[in-house]
């Protein structure tokens, strides 16, 4: 059965639709200590990080050559350490614009904020 280890807490329902997998999911919303990482990701098939764990070649070695993915939940991936990872053929993947609207929506928020003085007028009530 393959193997997948979550270095942080997923919703229920998203590791639910993982059956047919063997999944191991570090318990906190904090990343896993490196020690922690390097000893769960040995033999593993996929990790699913965030920009918060490093991948560079001493966990890739970890891992094995069992490990044929990393999916990283996150936009960016300057904590992978790519050539590493196609020196080994393992496939890197990231989550790009998926914080696209959200952050637009943040943007107009503030410009709408600062127009209409928002701050001021809460401090004057």
């Amino acid at each position: 059965m393959p193997r997948i280890f979550i270095t942080r807490i997923w919703p229920g329902s998203a590791i639910e639709r993982l059956n047919g997998y063997e999944v191991d999911v570090w318990p906190e919303f904090e990343a896993p200590p490196r020690d922690v990482l390097l000893q769960r990701a040995r033999g593993v098939d996929a990790l699913i990080t965030t920009l918060d764990d490093l991948i560079d070649a001493e966990l890739l070695d970890a891992a094995g050559p069992s490990l044929k993915i990393v999916a990283q939940s996150a936009v960016g991936y300057n904590n992978i350490d790519l050539d590493a990872a196609r020196q080994r053929g393992v496939w890197v993947t990231n989550t790009p614009g998926v914080l696209d609207e959200a952050t637009a929506d943040i943007a107009f928020a503030l410009f709408m904020a600062a127009a209409r003085r928002i701050a001021e007028g809460m401090d004057y009530v």
